[in-house]
């Protein structure tokens, strides 16, 4: 399996596990709005192993940010 492709399932995961926890509070247009932010933050890496890790983190960070 090509990099790029273990990426985009794992940036697809990222955006069920945050759209089930933010269910009560975000659309997933919100949610996948602030995954696809945080990835475009990392998309100049070279090093990929951690990026939906790290998108993860950075997305959960917007929408807390975003609910105040």
């Amino acid at each position: 399996m090509a990099v790029e492709t273990r990426e985009e399932d794992a940036i697809r995961g990222v955006v069920e596990r945050l759209t089930s926890a933010y269910d009560e509070t975000c659309t997933p247009e919100q949610v996948e709005a602030a995954v696809a932010t945080a990835h475009t933050a990392f998309s100049e890496r070279p090093v990929r192993d951690f990026v939906p890790v790290l998108v993860e983190r950075k997305a959960r960070a917007l929408l807390n940010e975003a609910q105040g």
